[in-house]
């Protein structure tokens, strides 16, 4: 395994995602900021938050199975959220749990969410962007 992940002593722990992720593998891969897209390019979950987020964790799926990887490989997320106010937490939460029960996986690496007043797409809520170490 690549990575590490920790919660350290002395530092909030949360259910969401780890504090700390240490990686120890050769290759790293860098995706792209991945939206509601499908494979057409058809915006998945118009208006639907948590549809959203979890279309974008299966399309980081996607390319990181192509780059040979998975979710545990992920060292780092960056998680971009049009107009973000504390009460969609439970909407983001909602497509992160979908997502981790269709991919059988729990993706917990660290994060950092950022709102932001709009993306690409006016139909996008949500773009996410993950770092992977392979061995």
């Amino acid at each position: 395994m690549a990575l590490t992940l920790l919660n350290p002593s002395g530092l909030p722990r949360t259910d969401v995602y780890a504090q700390v992720s240490i990686a120890s593998g050769s290759k790293l891969v860098f995706l792209a900021g991945q939206v509601a897209w499908d494979a057409e390019g058809t915006t998945v979950g118009e208006g639907d938050l948590a549809a959203q987020v979890e279309q974008c964790y299966l399309n980081i799926a996607t390319a990181l199975a192509e780059a040979g990887g998975t979710f545990d490989d992920v060292a780092k997320l960056t998680v971009y959220v049009v107009d973000w106010t504390p009460d969609k937490m439970p909407l983001l939460l909602e497509g992160i749990s979908r997502a981790a029960g269709k991919l059988g996986a729990a993706p917990a690496p660290p994060a950092t969410l950022v709102g932001v007043a709009a993306l690409d797409v006016p139909a996008h809520l949500v773009e996410i962007e993950a770092t992977a170490v392979l061995d």
